[in-house]
């Protein structure tokens, strides 16, 4: 059902194997600050591309998509970048530690054919914001290009892609960059026509799971109908365009080097807090019991029934359970699946955020009132500073495929796959 091929990859053109410097992580986790600081390692960070100076309304002059379009052709004309010229299977190696263990996560970077979702092709998992939606259509519009990947996910138990990595990775990488926490991502360029056609038909009866990168695979699709419609309307008809495709990293989702870490919740409340009323209120849903020494996240493994942490300004973490009375069904009327229903996130969603906080992703201006942590102890921390901190558990990769199988979309930041795909290793051009 996929649809995947080699490409020909737009590149830095430094003589240093090393582009650390060229390199940067994810838009949207990038600050104004750490923005500054990557530009002063280099002026010619994709940073300078992924998040240009000046206003983001496209309708003021010298807008930030202006500023990108204008980067972007004086680097391809200047030869800053150059695109490859032969079409090129890239293979991702990103290597780090963690608790003690090297771990080696692989993935193909390649061309995927855009499918809408309801085909049932590509599938997502989460849900999108307007806001960045927006912007990130501004940009793809004004440079026709992808600046960084979509992080896409196949099945493969029997792991026949491991003889398509080994082969790929013979010999040295291409090229390098090591990131800010120490993750040392290596790409190779091969250009063997066999082994893609080899991964094109590894891949064709596969369905493939966005895991990071839905807006901007919702944007290269609405781009897409975009174009289309423009070549319509004066009657052009291209053949295998550029824009029907989009660029995407496939990582094995059977690999046991594929690492799902939680996003914790920090909230406040839209009028005065009262801690013992809001205590109250769980306990209409969840036992409340006091946490074991220990890591907190520990109090939170072995629990069948949908569970995480809670910390009230200036009191104590407790560890809430759904009751074993709680029919879920009942619980959230609302048309989802069951396994949406179950998990972590989505209980904290709809029986703690939405009716005892006012939070809920149906009301984007209540997410104002809403933070997330990577590490539990400084979201518990975040308690004395905030009305109110969740710590939950990582959602599990069968979780996760059942959810987005059965035509769900988790909520918000329900999954944070580690470590994120550096941007500018490649680069895509379309005409």
């Amino acid at each position: 059902m996929a649809r995947v091929r080699p490409f020909r990859a737009c590149r830095y053109t430094r003589g240093d194997r090393d582009i650390s410097h060229l390199t940067a992580p994810p838009y949207d986790v990038i600050s104004e600050q750490q923005r500054t600081d990557l530009l002063a390692r280099d002026p010619h960070n994709v940073v300078a591309l992924e998040l240009p100076e000046g206003p983001l309304d496209p309708a003021v002059p010298g807008n930030r998509y202006e500023t990108g379009a204008r980067r972007w052709a004086d680097w391809t004309a200047s030869g800053i970048v150059v695109r490859d010229e032969t079409p090129t299977l890239y293979a991702l190696e990103q290597r780090y530690d963690l608790a003690g263990r090297e771990i080696r996560r692989r993935a193909f970077i390649v061309e995927t054919a855009l499918e809408p979702f309801e085909a049932g092709v590509v599938l997502p998992h989460e849900r999108t914001l307007p806001k960045a939606l927006g912007d990130r259509y501004n940009l793809i519009e004004a440079t026709a290009a992808n600046f960084s990947q979509v992080f896409g996910l196949f099945a493969d138990p029997a792991k026949d892609s491991d003889a398509l990595f080994a082969a790929a990775m013979a010999g040295e990488p291409t090229m390098v960059a090591t990131d800010d926490e120490g993750v040392v991502s290596s790409v190779w360029a091969v250009t063997d026509a066999a082994l893609g056609d080899t991964l094109t038909d590894l891949l064709a009866d596969k369905q493939i799971l966005i895991a990071d990168g839905h807006h901007r695979y919702t944007t290269a699709l609405a781009y897409r109908d975009a174009r289309r419609e423009a070549d319509a309307a004066i009657g052009r008809v291209p053949e295998d365009p550029d824009y029907d495709w989009v660029m995407m990293a496939l990582v094995n989702m059977d690999d046991p080097d594929l690492v799902v870490l939680p996003t914790h919740r920090i909230a406040d409340a839209a009028e005065e807090f009262d801690a013992a009323s809001f205590h109250t209120s769980l306990e209409r849903h969840f036992e409340l019991h006091e946490l074991p020494s220990g890591h907190p996240s520990e109090a939170l493994e072995g629990h069948k029934r949908p569970a995480f942490l809670v910390r009230t300004r200036g009191d104590v973490p407790r560890l809430a359970v759904l009751r074993a009375d709680i029919d879920l069904d009942e619980a959230i009327p609302l048309e989802r699946s069951r396994a949406w229903k179950e998990l972590d996130v989505a209980v904290l969603q709809e029986l703690v955020l939405d009716p005892l906080l006012d939070i809920h992703p149906d009301r984007p201006e209540t997410l104002e009132r809403l933070r997330f942590a990577k590490d539990a102890h400084d979201a518990l921390a975040a308690a004395d500073e905030h009305d109110v901190a969740f710590v939950v558990r990582p959602t599990r990769m069968d979780q996760m495929r059942q959810v987005s199988i059965e035509g769900d979309v988790m909520p918000q930041k329900s999954t944070y796959f580690y470590p994120k795909l550096l941007s500018g290793l490649l680069m895509r051009c379309m005409g």
